[in-house]
Formats: structure tokens, C-alpha cells, sequence
């Protein structure tokens, strides 16, 4: 079984996967009048990078299901920091929202592989913890990005924000190489790679697996739920009567460390009380976390938040768990990059339909909409994971 070391490599591949993915959201106000854009028209650097990474995770998954694990990850890493540092030069919102989405492109060769890396490298018993050290890795990552990108952009400019970002992955993939094992436990494959053409039927296959669809399904409304909130909340903290600036907006984002501490521990206790019990009680937590937002006090809001956020993390290492369950042999890549699809297009329209609901209601008409899609993700996890109860 590997060691603390690969453990830790785990953890960084999270930290710098997720590290420039949602670095613009307490940019969001700034570039809206940097660039005379509408509310919906900056949240779409949000959505671009998102919908790059939904739009080749299924590729990369075909793609990199018999080539080395270990590879494919620190190639990824090297690939993520070139689009933000080009997105350092745009001049224009369009511009910007281009590298966000070549940004986004490389980010499933990491996440992707990893979750497949971790099932082959570590017994079934020891899945959980390291899937909840990896997520409390993008959770740590998605800390850093968001709360640097917001003081560098208030202290110097929001270029600077890009270049910082974008060396700091370079120095990540360097780590990763060293501490990441090659991997020992994958089953031998055959020499050709002939999984393109079979693409498509598998794909079909997958989704006529019930639990999978079911995965598929909260993937989708578990990062919905996270993005929508952290993107149109800024819009209502920095309005009356709260008139947060940049960084205050950045800052927000300490909630995240909440999740660094809660997650792990929730990995332990999903091993005993099972997959289903665990997102149940993850989903319900961030129920109650969204609605507290609704308050007129700032130190409650940043409480729902903290809950919301840890239930979102929580809620991510049931389902990836569950996927190793519910995916067959043979296409676990394939279901990881078809999981991180349907994920990355949550979080996708969680950058733009939202802003539907913000029309007609404003924060209060946003938070309602968010509640009902967790409660569908809710449902659709009791119903759809039961065959996997003792998983």
C-alpha cells in the first residue's frame, strides 16, 4: 500500500488542479466594471472553465484509460499553468474567457486519472480517507486561488492574480512527479489503444447502469450548489448592507479551511455508516448552510457558507467513493471522466442560470432555486445508491 508521502501527492494534485479554476469569482464585481460587463457576462469566466473541463473529461478518459497514470497527472498539471498565464495578457472579457476555457480543458487529466489511480493504488477499506484527503486538497486549493486572486488584484492589478497562479501550478507538478508513485496494482492491458472506437457503446453502456446515472446526477447538483452560491453571493455581499470590497470577498473563502478539517473526518465515519447515510446527512447540511445566507448578518452568512461548503465536500468524496462501486471494470476512467462531465456542467450553469432567478428575486429568488436542486440531488441518492448500501 503506498505511503504518507503518496497520500500528500494526492492532496497536491487536488490543491493544484483546483488552484486557478474558480480564482476569478471574488474578481467577479472588479471585472465587471473593469470591463463595462453584465453580472451574467463576467460570471461566464466562471462558466468557460468549467465547461472546459466537462467537455474533455469523457475525451480524457477514452483517451488515457490503458496510458500510465502517473504520466497523464503531472502532464495535466504542466498544462493547466500555461492558459492562465496567457490569461494574464487579454485585454478584453472575451479574451479572458477564452484562456479560462482552455484553462479548463487540461484540469480532467488530473482529476480524472486520479480518482481511477486512487481505486487501483489503495485497498478498498482505505478508499474513503485518501478520496477525503484529495478533496479537502481541492478544497485547500480552491481556498488559496480564490483568496490570493482576490488581495493580489486589490494590491497590484488582477493580471498579476493570473501569473502568481500560473507559476505556483508549475511548482506543484514538480512535487507531484517526485511524490507520486508510478503505480503497481493496475491490471495488465493490451497493447493497442483501440478505446476510441468502442467509445460510444461504452458510453451507452454506462449510462444504462442505474447507480451510475444516479452519481452522474448529484455529481451535477453537488457543484452546481457550490458555484452557484460562492459566484451570485458575491454580487449580494457587496451591495447594502454589507458593501464588501475585493478582499473581503476573497476572505469569504477561509470557510473553505472548515471543510480541510471536516472532510477527512467525515471519510472515517462514511466507512462505518455507508455511502448512502453519509451523503444524506452531507446534502442536509448544506440545505441548512444555503438558508442561512438569507440572513442580514454578515458573521451568520459566512456560518451557512462554512456549512455549505463542508457538506459540498463531504458530499464529493460519497459520490466519488460510490463511483469506484458502481463503475464497471474496464471503463472506471471512462465513468470518472463521464462523473466529472455532468459535474463541470453544474457547475457551468451554476455561473449563468442562477442569474435567471437573481432577475425576478434577486439573492433570496437564487437561494430558493439553489435549495430545490439539492433537494432533487438529495432524493435521486437515496433512491439510486441503495443497491450499494454496504459499499
Amino acid at each position: 500500500m503506498p505511503g504518507r508521502r503518496a497520500a500528500a501527492a494526492v492532496a497536491l494534485c487536488g490543491v493544484c488542479a483546483f488552484l486557478e479554476l474558480y480564482c476569478t469569482q471574488p474578481l467577479l464585481p472588479m471585472l465587471a466594471k473593469i470591463f463595462h460587463a453584465s453580472k451574467t457576462g463576467v460570471g461566464m469566466t466562471v462558466s468557460a472553465a468549467t465547461l472546459g473541463v466537462a467537455i474533455s473529461a469523457p475525451i480524457f478518459g477514452a483517451l488515457t484509460e490503458r496510458l500510465p497514470r502517473k504520466r497523464v497527472i503531472v502532464a495535466s498539471l504542466v498544462g493547466i499553468s500555461a492558459p492562465t498565464l496567457l490569461a494574464a495578457t487579454s485585454t478584453s472579457l472575451a479574451q479572458l474567457v477564452f484562456w479560462r476555457f482552455l484553462q479548463g480543458i487540461t484540469v480532467p487529466g488530473v482529476i480524472a486519472v486520479l480518482v481511477t489511480y486512487i481505486g487501483e493504488e489503495w485497498p478498498p477499506d482505505r478508499i474513503p480517507l485518501i478520496m477525503s484527503f484529495y478533496v479537502s486538497g481541492t478544497a485547500l486549493g480552491g481556498f488559496c486561488g480564490r483568496l490570493s486572486a482576490g488581495l493580489l488584484a486589490e494590491w497590484f492589478n488582477w493580471r498579476v492574480s493570473f501569473l502568481v497562479l500560473g507559476t505556483a501550478a508549475l511548482l506543484g507538478a514538480s512535487g507531484v512527479a517526485l511524490w507520486l508513485p508510478k503505480g503497481s496494482q493496475r491490471a495488465p492491458s493490451p497493447k493497442r489503444l483501440d478505446t476510441l472506437p468502442s467509445f460510444p457503446y461504452q458510453v451507452q453502456g454506462l449510462f444504462r447502469i442505474r447507480r451510475l446515472v444516479a452519481t452522474f446526477a448529484v455529481g451535477f447538483n453537488v457543484l452546481f450548489s457550490l458555484v452557484g452560491v460562492f459566484t451570485w453571493i458575491t454580487f449580494y455581499l457587496a451591495a447594502a448592507p454589507f458593501h464588501l470590497s475585493t478582499t473581503g470577498l476573497s476572505s469569504l473563502f477561509f470557510v473553505y479551511l472548515v471543510g480541510l478539517v471536516v472532510t477527512p473526518a467525515a471519510g472515517l465515519l462514511i466507512t462505518r455508516v455507508g455511502l448512502r447515510a453519509g451523503i444524506g446527512g452531507a446534502i442536509g447540511c448544506s440545505i441548512a448552510g444555503v438558508l442561512l445566507t438569507l440572513a442580514h448578518a454578515l458573521p451568520v452568512v459566512i456560518v451557512g457558507l462554512a456549512m455549505l461548503s463542508s457538506g459540498v465536500f463531504i458530499a464529493q468524496t460519497a459520490s466519488q467513493s460510490h463511483l469506484r462501486v458502481a463503475a464497471p471494470a474496464g471503463a472506471k476512467v471512462t465513468a470518472a471522466g463521464l462523473y466529472i462531465t455532468c459535474y463541470y456542467l453544474g457547475g457551468t450553469a451554476a455561473g449563468v442560470v442562477p442569474g435567471i432567478f437573481w432577475a425576478l428575486g434577486k439573492w433570496p429568488a437564487c437561494v430558493g432555486f439553489i435549495v430545490a436542486m439539492q433537494l432533487f440531488a438529495l432524493a435521486v441518492a437515496l433512491m439510486g445508491w441503495r443497491a450499494a448500501e454496504t459499499a
